[in-house]
């Protein structure tokens, strides 16, 4: 076993996939799949392996509304290929699968859908066509944007820092805030980070951008504080007055409020994930609406400017299109769909 983790409990109700999604309830024999050994040209770590079909799940096979979450991946002896178990979810159903993936990440099994190729174009074309008719972004004269995240969950800050350069062009023409995922998943730190954004965004909100522009580098916040030159003293008084609200260490230390027995709380923006249905960081939110966004500048630019009644002229710029790596550091990923 390479890795595992604790499936969820909750409600366990039947979650009906479309067209495609279906094939992912079935489970094919292991003693079938022992024939495929020269499949492995370029062999994947197993999560690589596990990453790339959750990837290729979420962006191809599911409805919107209904995440993917890889709970383990576990080689299986004498083949050449991975069993993953995921957890598939919408609001409080979900439903635990397994399935296979090849060890060059080309396959995805029970049906030996190619995750490349031809067809692996037309499943993202077409799943790109149905989200611009579902993902129309209402309009308002300055639009509302919320970005929900976790401070250090990987994909998090791929979008953060594909939202920071919009945020430095637009805020003040849109209505740009950070928010917060109502659990963590990252440990103390998380907490801790999450408190220092809230806090920082609260009072000190023209030191933000260059907080967070910091951060993102490395995650190294006590340098960052003070090259964004922020007012240390206030900020420790409003993250003790926040934890005192919120009761945030008090339910740290309470591993019986831990959601699934595992993530810890973090009710700084409890109603507002209940209110957009928040089932994971990041979540996009633009004029109330909940809506998938490219992570990159570009992405962001496109996504938040669809939002004005009458767009301003920054909305003429063009920003970068490459897709931001995921977590802490520079470059590009190929990939915009993975989520803590």
């Amino acid at each position: 076993m390479v890795e595992e983790k604790e499936k969820p409990k909750g409600n366990h109700r039947e979650i009906k996939f479309f067209a495609l999604g279906l094939i992912l309830g079935l489970v094919l024999g292991v003693s079938s799949l022992v024939g495929f050994a020269s499949i492995n040209q370029n062999g994947l770590t197993a999560r690589e392996a596990g990453e790339k079909a959750i990837n290729f799940i979420s962006e191809n096979l599911l409805a919107p509304g209904i995440n993917a979450q890889l709970l383990s991946v576990e080689e299986v002896k004498g083949s050449d290929v991975y069993k993953i178990s995921i957890n598939i979810s919408r609001g409080d159903a979900y439903q635990i699968v397994e399935s296979y993936v090849t060890k060059d990440g080309s396959y995805l099994f029970p049906t030996g859908l190619p995750m490349t190729g031809a067809f692996a174009e037309k499943l993202k074309s077409q799943k790109k066509e149905n989200s611009e008719t579902e993902m129309e972004i209402p309009k308002a004269e300055k639009p509302q944007v919320k970005l929900f995240i976790m401070s250090h969950c990987p994909f998090g800050l791929q979008a953060l820092k594909a939202f920071l350069p919009v945020y430095k062009l637009l805020n003040g023409k849109a209505d740009m805030k950070i928010h917060f995922v109502d659990y963590i998943m990252h440990g103390k730190k998380e907490i801790d980070e999450n408190m220092r954004i809230y806090c920082i965004q609260k009072e000190q909100e023209d030191k933000l951008y260059d907080y967070l522009s910091c951060f993102v580098k490395d995650g190294d916040w006590e340098s960052c504080i003070e090259e964004a030159g922020i007012d240390k003293d206030k900020l420790e008084a409003c993250i003790e007055a926040t934890d005192k609200k919120y009761n945030i260490t008090a339910l740290y230390n309470n591993r019986s409020t831990w959601s699934f027995g595992r993530f810890p709380k973090f009710p700084v923006d409890e109603n507002l994930n209940k209110l957009y249905g928040v089932r994971g960081s990041p979540t996009v939110v633009i004029n109330n609406k909940t809506v998938a966004v490219v992570r990159s500048p570009e992405g962001f630019l496109e996504a938040i400017c669809s939002g004005f009644i009458e767009k301003p002229a920054e909305c003429n710029q063009k920003l970068s299109s490459s897709i931001a790596s995921p977590g802490f550091g520079t470059g590009s990923s190929s990939s915009s769909s993975g989520r803590c």
